[in-house]
């Protein structure tokens, strides 16, 4: 009898085991969904966690750029937004120099993009935590298309009859176009200095002016509204582009490292910006 006994109980014993082991196993199986949901939803992990965080990301980005960038960089919004659904990026085009005392002033902006490194020394560098340089430009003449002063160098604005139009001495493109005509010993015959290089352009749209100093980028951005005069080089100024990233959040990393990659920049240079 007591032989038997061991083995009469042996045999539930087994199952019982089975069964809880069976149990344990199925814990474990199931305890892995919340783990790789985890991991979707951006929390840390080997694999998968940082695939899957460009779709994950959240919020907005609001930038303040140079006026000769509204062209490329709403483009840049665009194809930015459509990459990452959930992040808005929000726009405002300007003067650099007035960009430049919008943000010392606390206007709340995640990143700015001026024109020329000169723009952005007055920025409070507590501010600041990256830049870099993405683009150059150049400047050059713009006229209409039917070209009626007859201007075909740079030269040519120093006659009278020429009607010029300049940026303001205060923003980046004025100061860069007087370096150039102190180059070119010139003195231009200037009727009027406007606030941005947009608002400068339009005067030569608009037919009030023969001429305007512009940059290359705003000539190629107006098609078929105005005609390109090249500078020689020997006379020109290049201006190099620095993007300065003012925050560190995940969406407002993400948009500079956009602006910075190969199709980026490809965008950029697209509309007549040159390479950093």
């Amino acid at each position: 009898m007591s032989a038997t006994t061991p083995t009469r109980h042996r045999r539930p014993l087994t199952a019982g085991v089975a069964a809880a082991l069976a149990t344990v196993v199925l814990a474990a199986c199931g305890s892995t969904s919340p783990t790789s949901s985890a991991d979707g939803t951006g929390q840390p992990g080997r694999s998968g966690g940082s695939a899957a965080q460009p779709q994950g990301l959240e919020g907005s980005v609001t930038v303040l750029a140079a006026a000769s960038l509204t062209e490329s960089f709403d483009r840049l919004k665009k194809d930015f937004e459509a990459a990452n659904p959930g992040v808005t990026v929000e726009t405002s085009f300007g003067s650099s120099s007035t960009l430049v005392q919008q943000v010392n002033n606390g206007a709340p902006a995640q990143v700015i993009a001026l024109a020329g490194t000169a723009a952005a020394d007055p920025l409070d560098k507590s501010l600041v935590k990256d830049t870099k340089t993405f683009a150059t430009n150049v400047l050059e003449i713009a006229v209409p298309p039917s070209n009626p002063a007859g201007v075909t160098s740079i030269n040519d604005l120093a006659k009278p009859t020429v009607k010029v139009v300049l940026c303001a001495d205060t923003v980046p493109c004025g100061k860069a176009a007087q370096a150039t005509f102190t180059k070119a010993r010139i003195v231009p015959d200037v009727v009027s200095k406007e606030v941005d290089v947009k608002a400068t352009l339009a005067k030569v749209k608009l037919g009030e002016a023969d001429a305007a100093v512009v940059y290359h980028s705003d000539v190629v951005a107006a098609k078929d509204a105005v005609r390109g005069v090249e500078i020689p080089a020997s006379f020109n100024t290049r201006l190099d582009y620095p993007v300065i990233t003012l925050a560190d959040d995940p969406a407002t990393k993400a948009f500079v490292a956009y602006l910075l990659s190969a199709k980026g920049l490809a965008t950029v240079q697209s509309f007549g910006l040159g390479a950093p």
